[in-house]
């Protein structure tokens, strides 16, 4: 794993302004403003080359007190592995998270193949501004395709495979899988969160705890780009505000801006076995604090409303 490097945006804290210009910015991506004042290069779908063989795919990853879960997912990587695409899986985290460092020092050791770790440490407040790593790893990017991924997903036996096998000879700007198979809201005296607190070794999820669930665009951890958008745009590049450290983590509204900004919802596709850990209280925000509270409050009823 490469150490840390010391990154100038530390000190360009967001100021009241740019909070203010966040706000304008989640008003004109629902819509009420076009994308093509703000973008400088919105991508043209028959422009984008197109890929028969020898796919190479990146997923990039941020985890953030998330160790936990983020191990089902490094496992199903060693376990599950694609057959013939090369996958580069790049990790975004923080020193700070031990766990996480721990567990991602352990990873490391692992020759998988057909996968490339690629595990990158950032300074806590770059870290907790996700769309800083995902801006960085869309443009140094070398793949074909990147998929923007969250830790707490499985890739479960055939997902890989399957994604393969849909991405050749496909010209798209963004793809999403229409189905997860998601768990309820777990609690952390759950036997599988429980399972996952201070391992490395490689652990198996229970499928049972899950459930189908569709959705119709490309949310956050569901965003799979073009490489050469990925490239050509970043992500979020052009939007400065979304570019500027946070000092505690906050919800993301950056993948709503990017499928503003590449002027698409997505296009759906079918993945098997692509798993979600759902868990009541978000790993993210400090434990017991009111916005901790509130959101864990949130998302039960949530939960309990759409019986998911």
């Amino acid at each position: 794993m490469t150490a840390a490097k010391p990154d100038n945006r530390l000190s360009d804290k967001a100021s009241p302004l740019d909070n203010f210009k966040e706000v304008l910015l989640r008003f004109a991506a629902s819509g009420y403003f076009p994308a093509t004042a703000f973008i400088k290069n919105q991508p043209v779908k028959t422009d984008l080359p197109i890929v028969h063989d020898n796919i190479k795919l990146e997923i990039v990853t941020h985890c953030w007190n998330y160790a936990r879960f983020f191990v089902y997912q490094l496992s199903s990587l060693v376990k599950y592995p694609p057959t013939t695409m090369q996958v580069r899986f790049t990790v975004f985290y923080s020193e700070e998270d031990q766990a996480t460092a721990k567990l991602l020092q352990h990873f490391q050791t692992l020759s998988v193949p057909n996968v490339q770790w690629n595990f990158q440490p950032l300074a806590t407040p770059l870290l907790l501004r996700r769309a800083i790593g995902r801006n960085r790893a869309a443009k140094e990017t070398q793949a074909d395709w990147v998929w923007f991924a969250d830790c707490d997903m499985v890739f479960h036996e055939n997902c890989l495979d399957t994604l393969e096998q849909l991405l050749k000879g496909r010209q798209e700007i963004l793809l999403f899988p229409d189905t997860l198979l998601v768990t309820p809201l777990l609690t952390e005296a759950d036997p599988m969160i429980s399972a996952g607190k201070d391992k490395t070794e490689l652990l198996e999820v229970d499928k049972t705890k899950f459930k189908p669930r569709k959705f119709d665009r490309a949310t956050g951890a569901i965003q799979i780009i073009h490489g050469e958008v990925a490239r050509n745009c970043g992500y979020c590049d052009d939007l400065a505000v979304y570019q500027k450290p946070k000092y505690h983590w906050t919800k993301t509204y950056e993948d709503r801006a990017v499928r503003w900004l590449l002027g698409t919802q997505g296009v759906p596709i079918a993945l098997p076995n692509l798993l979600l850990i759902r868990h009541a209280e978000k790993g993210r925000y400090k434990e017991d604090s009111k916005v901790s509270v509130i959101r864990k409050t949130i998302r039960r009823i949530k939960s309990a409303l759409i019986n998911k």
